[in-house]
């Protein structure tokens, strides 16, 4: 059965108009760009009736940590993707600090196989880089793997890699795009025992921001960078969290761009100033800094330097997350909340809804250059949120999908509800119930 999306307000590529939608199968059909007739024939199709409704892509988030294998009392990808279809996010690429670590092609497909089983997103990997594990990596298939991703300052899961011989031999070797994670170890080192010395072990969460700070996350990205310019590298940057770090960036098209810029849900919506309150659900790597490097970060989405808007979802236990400074790991769950949360931003003025899709859905397309996702077009495939822009609700821990089932958003009410998601033209989210029988696809890439 056809189903027809009648009458939303349609927002892709730029634009914002009232129209309709058909989907067949996995694909879209067609796009109506007006008003349908009221007499039109619609026997034999299932018809959502959208007036008043935002229809957009499905977003695709590029930074995910679900956990699995090895860490799936956090998460795993069957509960976590499913936070992401309820959050409208239809396709993630998850990252490689798994117990055990993605840095064989062994491991990375084992990932694979697994997704095919209980995601109900579409899903890609990175594969991690290592000092020693180049071998590895360079067998990667463009057109099967999003990317290697290197830890250039220590986060969960020690996968520092801090030989420059062996990130030479990477950044010259690499047959895909790499995406780095950037803070300077030694920095964060010397602040830490600092921090220890003054507080002992209970050192203050207000102080995270002061032990990886503006300078670890400068010299860090400069550094990578400048080498990624050296050897023409096609390199991504995530979690960009200081005004000083934009001005590394150019503004423009992101399909235009070797060096890109990332920046994500959590950096734009807290500040310094709310770790009093929320301690240490707010503590990420890289930290959460001043209300004028969130500022900073908003100005460099708007005008191009910043490329995607991603999540760094990354959960972890209320019991891990509830204890003192250094013991408390860094990260929380985004994914279910990033698309509402930055629609809330919108209604503030901060971000037109045709920007949110940009960010969210069309730049992540391009620059990892995933075939026929990302957009809505004719012959793509049917991955599709539609949002209620009317239908406030309030985040508690009754409604959380992320398993560790806790927010920091918890007690925010969001304006904008997501009603429907559909994957693969399957409608996999609806009246607030996921359809455990949908299963996502594998993305591929046009390279």
């Amino acid at each position: 059965m056809k189903t027809l999306i009648r009458d939303a307000t349609i927002i892709n590529e730029g634009l914002r108009y009232k129209g309709s939608l058909l989907i067949s199968g996995e694909r879209i059909e067609r796009i109506y760009p007006y008003v349908l007739p009221l007499n039109i024939d619609l026997s034999g199709f299932r018809v959502i009736e959208a007036s008043g409704m935002y229809l957009m892509p499905g977003v695709i988030d590029d930074q995910v940590h679900f956990r699995e294998p090895g860490l799936t009392h956090k998460g795993d990808l069957s509960s976590e993707s499913r936070a992401a279809v309820a959050g409208g996010v239809t396709s993630f690429m998850d990252m490689p600090n798994t117990v055990p670590q993605t840095t064989t092609q062994e491991f990375l497909e084992e990932k694979y196989r697994r997704a095919a089983e209980v995601s109900v997103a579409n899903y890609s990997f990175f594969m991690g880089g290592t000092n020693d594990n180049l071998q590895e990596v360079i067998k990667c298939d463009p057109a099967t793997v999003c990317g290697i991703k290197v830890f250039l300052g220590s986060s969960t899961g020690n996968m520092l890699m801090d030989d420059p011989i062996a990130l030479d031999l990477l950044f010259r070797e690499a047959p895909l795009l790499i995406a780095a994670h950037c803070e300077e170890e030694s920095i964060i080192s010397a602040n830490s025992l600092a921090a220890r010395e003054q507080f002992g072990d209970q050192v203050p969460f207000s102080w995270h921001p002061v032990i990886r700070n503006a300078e670890a996350c400068y010299v860090s990205s400069a550094r990578a960078v400048e080498r990624a310019a050296r050897y023409d590298t096609q390199l991504h940057i995530f979690h960009l969290s200081t005004a000083r770090e934009m001005e590394l960036f150019n503004p423009g098209p992101v399909r235009d761009k070797k060096i890109t810029a990332e920046v994500c849900i959590h950096h734009l919506w807290f500040s310094d100033r709310d770790y009093t309150e929320k301690g240490s659900q707010i503590k990420w790597n890289p930290a959460v800094k001043t209300p004028e490097d969130r500022e900073a970060l908003w100005k460099a989405i708007l005008d191009d330097r910043a490329d995607v808007v991603a999540t760094d979802h990354a959960p972890h236990t209320s019991e891990e997350k509830n204890t003192t400074y250094f013991n408390a790991p860094s990260g929380g769950p985004l994914v279910q909340h990033s698309l509402v949360a930055m629609l809330e931003m919108g209604r503030q003025r901060k971000i037109p809804p045709e920007k949110i899709v940009a960010k969210m859905c069309h730049a992540p397309a391009e620059l990892f250059r995933i075939r026929e996702r990302g957009y809505l077009r004719q012959g793509y495939y049917a991955d599709l949120v539609l949002v209620d822009p009317k239908k406030p609700w309030t985040v508690s821990k009754n409604n959380i999908l992320s398993k560790c089932g806790w927010s920091p958003f918890e007690g925010i009410t969001f304006g904008h509800s997501v009603t429907h998601t559909f994957v693969n033209g399957e409608l996999v989210f609806y009246d607030n119930k996921i359809n455990p029988d949908v299963r996502g696809k594998r993305l591929f890439f046009d390279r």
